[in-house]
């Protein structure tokens, strides 16, 4: 279910259509990102217009960009939806994340100073309280906050625009899976990456975002 925008956010006002469909594409993209929607979830325009208080126009740009993202897919007939990813699928973007992940992580090693390790230490803070309460999506969003935040030190925005674009894809199967596991203990690897931080430890650093990525995505197609 689509969720509606704060109410500060909502553009019952008028507003440029550039404007609006930015923010609708804005909201969507991180609901789907952060396993808010269900895979294989079908989207109207209609639908989206009226959760978001738009017209037709922004609601289809917004979605023309997701599809292009791979957010969304639309079929031969039209239908748009979240993705739905077979196995096969889910272990090549595994794969994706296991190659570029460790790469930005070991580009933002020399820029990794304490104040960023201290934030992640308590972004980590929350997922563990996530996990405790068995909330599937602050998990996600959260377990995302913590690799962005590294990533954004590494100064590579082509880079991280790919990876994101994975997240994006993954988020919808994410969610699901990760509410079956039913997950009581946070991710054991964000230890080891904070303390390769700590060490400077480059090698370290990148066993661990490696070890991170691919043993929880393994459980996604175990």
């Amino acid at each position: 279910m689509l969720t509606p925008p704060p109410r500060s956010t909502r553009p019952n006002d008028p507003v440029l259509p550039g404007i609006a469909h930015d923010r609708v594409y804005r909201i969507l993209r991180a609901q789907v990102m952060h396993g808010e929607l269900a895979p294989g979830q079908p989207l109207t325009l209609r639908g989206i217009g009226r959760t978001f208080g738009v017209s037709m126009t922004p609601a289809r740009e917004a979605v023309r960009r997701l599809v292009a993202e791979g957010a969304l897919s639309i079929s031969s007939s039209g239908r748009v939806a979240t993705p739905e990813l077979s196995q096969d699928r889910i272990e090549e973007l595994a794969s994706i994340r296991a190659l570029l992940e460790p790469e930005m992580a070991s580009r933002a090693l020399p820029r990794a100073h304490l104040a960023l390790i201290e934030r992640m230490e308590v972004i980590n803070t929350a997922i563990t309280d996530a996990v405790t309460r068995q909330d599937a999506v602050t998990y996600i969003r959260t377990n995302l906050e913590f690799h962005r935040t590294l990533y954004l030190r590494a100064q590579s925005p082509a880079m991280l625009a790919m990876v994101e674009t994975v997240w994006l894809q993954l988020g919808p199967t994410m969610r699901a899976l990760y509410g079956k596991l039913r997950r009581n203990t946070p991710p054991p690897h964000h230890r080891m990456i904070l303390a390769a931080l700590k060490a400077g430890d480059d090698a370290a650093l990148r066993l661990a975002l490696r070890t991170d990525v691919t043993q929880g995505l393994r459980h996604l197609v175990g």
